[in-house]
């Protein structure tokens, strides 16, 4: 390996500090095959593991072999949940485990190795513990697209072809099957926190919420460290809100529809994962719904706020021992404007704008905001290609007034978005030379796109269609800025 910061494994095992009632001491499923689908070679240099050779990668993240100085053995994580709004106590990692954690060279954080699709555990409630091929490839694809388009998301490291034939109700069967390892900054979620307030566990929920800051909200730790219980349990909340009020700004920004926004798939870092029956959006519409089993739109796009404040109540609820239920629910009062003030960033970031500083500007940047999605629920203007067109506001006017979508930007509806778009200086990183502008079409990955990627690999093992995907999605990475930071960049560890 070369020698850099971003290059040195740095192994971690924190969460065996919480203790064993906190997750189950796992084996993994032996696989009779191990084929490498997928490697993510960016994010395996920054982490210090770009150096593994292909039998390494396979011992490490298809037969679990443990990282050196990481976790000795992979933990089935324990939580609860509401799915769907009804609280089932009977979750927790039930194909997949805890394999090892790390430190980000670059900047401090602590994240996980994850797995989905390697084995039965304690929580598997009667089912295979495996995941099939086809969802390891449509989750490769919505974590590269998500963190294209500025998602603070997962990031699909590793997807292992493991040779076993697999039936499921919901695709063609016999199907094949994978293993998938992902990179997390926690695995920490509301349902972890439900379990312990179900059975009474004030202990626990007071080291889990300690161990919530040391280690994912490491820069107030020190603050809070001496503070009473109710100031730090406050913190936690407020800071635990203001990560999930983002994430749900970013899907918003990015024209995506999570699918199963249940309390056991939202951490406290706000980290976008698990991506089951997800969708990006053709067009603005806030009642589209990815999930076919959820019939009254309950997680629909235009609900994934509402969802995501819904399940932080939940929060709350379980931290009532600890802190003033009114001063809990004044920090919930206040998720909507934090929501808008994340939609507001995230939707000048996509379109490459400068952002203002001042209170009154950061009010005509929400402002406008709220004008772009007026117009595009209006209108049904292409969602992705509004956002390719204008690219760097005025600096993108003629080449979007030249492309295919250019009538839409004729109508009446658009010109209080034409005014935002050219009082605003394109951003430092616009990037507008690089050569996906000049390509004339956005990337995009919508639900025909991705069927039609998976056919070939399923009738012919053909995966040119796929990696010409992912080199388009990369394409777009790069022109949006989605690169690894430069080496010395890290900062002090907590």
């Amino acid at each position: 390996m070369a020698e850099s910061v971003r290059n040195v494994f740095t192994a971690a095992r924190h969460h065996e500090e919480l203790g064993d009632a906190f997750y189950d001491a796992v084996e993994p499923a032996r696989f009779p095959a191990h084929i490498q689908r997928w490697r993510n070679r960016r994010w395996a240099e920054r982490v210090g593991l770009g150096g593994l050779s292909d039998g390494e990668w396979i011992a490490h993240f298809g037969r679990f072999e443990p990282l050196p100085g990481s976790l000795d053995r992979p933990l089935a994580l324990r939580y609860h949940g509401h799915q769907f709004r009804s609280y089932n106590p009977e979750l927790g990692d039930g194909r997949g485990f805890l394999f090892a954690q790390l430190r980000d060279p670059v900047d401090g954080r602590l994240l996980d190795l994850a797995t989905k699709g390697s084995g039965e555990t304690p929580w598997s409630r009667g089912a295979d513990g495996r995941l099939t091929l086809k969802g390891g490839v449509r989750e490769v694809l919505a974590t590269q697209l998500l963190e294209a388009r500025g998602v603070d998301t997962s990031k699909s490291f590793s997807l292992i072809e493991t040779g076993e034939n697999l039936y499921r109700g919901d695709e063609p069967s016999p199907t094949r099957s994978s293993v998938l390892v992902r990179l997390s900054h926690s695995h920490v979620r509301i349902g972890t926190f439900q379990r312990l307030a179900h059975l009474n566990d004030e202990a626990g929920l007071r080291r889990l919420i300690d161990h919530g800051i040391r280690y994912y909200m490491p820069d107030l730790w020190q603050d809070l460290k001496p503070a009473d219980e109710a100031t730090r349990t406050l913190a936690f909340l407020e800071r635990a809100c203001a990560n999930i009020a983002r994430m749900g700004a970013e899907w918003t920004a990015a024209g995506f529809v999570h699918g199963v926004i249940n309390s056991d798939n939202v951490t406290i870092t706000g980290e976008s994962f698990d991506y089951g029956p997800y969708r990006f959006l053709a067009e603005y519409d806030p009642k589209f719904v990815a999930a076919y089993f959820d019939p009254y739109g309950l997680y629909a796009y235009g609900r994934q706020p509402d969802a995501l404040l819904w399940n932080l109540t939940r929060l709350a609820e379980c931290l009532m021992p600890f802190a003033s239920p009114a001063k809990l629910e004044a920090i919930l009062d206040g998720f909507s404007a934090t929501f808008a003030r994340s939609l507001a960033k995230a939707t000048l970031d996509r379109l490459g704008l400068e952002q203002a500083r001042e209170p009154a500007g950061l009010a005509d940047d929400m402002a406008f905001a709220g004008v772009v999605y007026d117009f595009m629920n209006g209108s049904r203007v292409p969602f992705e290609r509004f956002f390719f067109d204008w690219r760097g506001g005025p600096a993108s006017l003629e080449r979007a007034e030249a492309g295919p979508a250019a009538e839409f930007y004729r109508s009446p509806a658009f010109e209080p978005v034409r005014a935002g778009l050219l009082k605003r200086n394109p951003a430092a990183g616009a990037n507008l030379d690089h050569p996906y502008f000049a390509a004339g079409r956005p990337c995009t990955l919508l639900i025909d796109e991705i069927e039609a990627l998976w056919a070939p690999i399923a009738t012919a093992d053909d995966w040119s269609g796929w990696h010409a995907k992912l080199d388009e999605i990369a394409l777009a990475a790069e022109a949006y800025g989605v690169t690894t930071p430069e080496a010395g960049e890290a900062s002090p560890l907590p």
